[in-house]
C-alpha cells in the first residue's frame, strides 16, 4: 500500500484508513498563526523598535521559550529585560542558557535596525550585571536607535526567515573544508571568542559520545526531563495557543495521541514507547552528526554569555547562507549537579583550559530544511 495511504503506529498495530490519513496532516498540520512571524515585520509597521523586535524574535533561544521582554515607554529607545516567567530552572539553574539566548535576540536586533537604516548603540547591564548564581528584575541591555544614513546592510540580515535549528538526521556527507572555513572567517571577522571544529573520526566519536550520554542523564533525572515534558506543546491546538516550546505535530503524532500511545506521563516514564520513541530521535540524531563545532570564553560572566549568543546567532546564519545544517547540543552544558560529570567530560574534550567555558557545543551536517518553528507575536514581549 502506498505510504500516503496509510500510518502504522509502531508498537501499537494501527492502521489508519487511507480517508483519514489523508485528514490528518489538514487537522494537525503546523498552525500558519504560529509561524507568521517568520514574514517579518507586519507591512503597515512605521516604528522601526518593533520592526526590528520582529525579526528578533526570530532568534534561537533555550526550549524555545522566548525569555525576553522590552521597554518601549522612551522614544528611539529599546530596554531588553529577561522574561523570568520563562525560566528554565532545572536544566539552566543559574539561567547561563538563558542569557546567552538574551544575545542571540540583541544580535538580530541590530541587524535589524542596521537593515532599517539605524545604528543601534547598545549599554550592557546598565544597572549592572547579574549575580553568577541568579538573575534579577534589572535589564540586559539599553539600545539607542540613531539614525545613520551610512550604515550597511549586513548580507546576513537577508538569512534570518530561512534560519533554522534543524534537529533532524543529517546525511552521512561530511562537512565540507570549504564551509569550515567560511564559518570560521565569518567568526572570526566580527568576534574573538574562541570558535574550534572536530571532524577527525576519533574526535567525533567522543564528542557523539559525550553528547548522548548527556541526553541520557537528562532523560534519566525526572526533575529536568520534566522541565521539557512540560514544555512540550503537542499537536496543532497545543502549539496555537502557546506559540513557544518545543513542539510535536502531524500525522503520526496525531495518530500515536489517538491511540493512547503517547502522552505526557508515558513520555516521563522510561520503558514507555513514548518514552524510547523521544530517546530514539534523540540519539540517532547525535549518531548522525559529521561535525561538531564550539564557542567558548575564558570567563564566563554575564557579559561574556551575551557575546557567545552574538557569535552563535551570526555563525548560525552564516550557516543557512552555506547550505549547512547547525543543531545546538545544551545538555553536556547544563549546571545542576548530575550532569557534573558530563560537564566536565565536554570541556576536556574541547580542549578547554582551566576556566574557560564552553557556552555553545553544536552539530554540523547537511540536512533538509524542516520548516520554521512557532513564535508569539512581537507584541506579547512589549511591557505595558
Amino acid at each position: 500500500m502506498a505510504r500516503r495511504n496509510f500510518i502504522r503506529v509502531i508498537g501499537g498495530g494501527i492502521v489508519l484508513a487511507a480517508g483519514t490519513a489523508v485528514a490528518v496532516p489538514r487537522l494537525d498540520a503546523m498552525p500558519a498563526a504560529a509561524v507568521e512571524g517568520w514574514r517579518g515585520p507586519r507591512p503597515q509597521e512605521r516604528d522601526p523598535r518593533r520592526r526590528a523586535l520582529a525579526w528578533a524574535m526570530l532568534a534561537p533561544n533555550p526550549h524555545n521559550m522566548q525569555a525576553w521582554l522590552v521597554d518601549l515607554r522612551q522614544p528611539d529607545e529599546i530596554v531588553l529585560y529577561v522574561d523570568r516567567e520563562r525560566l528554565l530552572p532545572q536544566t539552566d539553574p543559574f539561567s547561563r542558557q538563558i542569557v546567552v539566548g538574551q544575545g542571540t535576540f540583541l544580535e538580530l536586533l541590530v541587524l535589524a535596525l542596521a537593515a532599517d537604516g539605524y545604528r543601534a548603540e547598545i549599554v550592557l547591564f546598565p544597572g549592572g550585571e547579574f549575580e553568577a548564581e541568579r538573575i534579577d528584575a534589572r535589564p540586559v541591555a539599553r539600545v539607542r536607535l540613531v539614525r545613520d544614513s551610512t550604515i550597511k546592510v549586513d548580507p546576513l540580515f537577508a538569512q534570518i526567515p530561512h534560519r533554522r535549528s534543524i534537529k533532524t538526521e543529517y546525511a552521512k556527507q561530511p562537512v565540507s573544508a570549504a564551509h569550515l572555513a567560511a564559518l570560521a572567517a565569518a567568526h572570526r571577522a566580527v568576534s574573538d571568542l574562541t570558535l574550534d571544529f572536530a571532524t577527525d573520526p576519533a574526535a567525533l566519536d567522543a564528542l557523539r559520545a559525550i553528547a548522548a550520554g548527556a541526553s541520557e542523564v537528562e532523560m534519566m533525572t525526572p526533575r529536568t526531563h520534566k522541565e521539557s515534558i512540560d514544555r512540550l506543546r503537542i499537536g496543532a491546538d497545543e502549539i496555537a495557543t502557546h506559540r513557544d516550546g518545543l513542539v510535536l505535530t502531524g500525522p503520526m503524532i496525531w495518530a500515536l495521541r489517538h491511540a493512547g500511545i503517547f502522552t505526557r506521563d508515558k513520555a516521563m516514564t522510561p520503558g514507555t514507547l513514548a518514552w524510547k520513541g523521544g530517546r530514539d530521535v534523540i540519539m540517532t540524531g547525535y549518531a548522525s552528526a559529521v561535525a561538531f563545532g564550539w564557542i567558548a570564553t575564558p570567563l564566563n560572566t554575564r557579559t561574556a554569555q551575551i557575546a557567545a549568543g552574538r557569535a552563535y546567532v551570526r555563525l548560525n546564519l552564516k550557516a543557512t547562507e552555506l547550505g549547512v545544517a547547525m543543531h545546538p547540543h545544551s545538555q553536556a552544558l547544563q549546571e545542576f549537579a548530575e550532569m557534573a560529570d558530563m560537564h566536565r567530560a565536554i570541556h576536556k574534550a574541547t580542549g578547554m583550559p582551566d576556566g574557560h567555558t564552553v557556552q555553545m557545543f553544536f552539530r554540523l551536517g547537511y540536512a533538509a530544511d524542516p520548516g520554521p518553528t512557532p513564535r508569539r507575536s512581537p507584541d506579547s514581549i512589549v511591557m505595558a
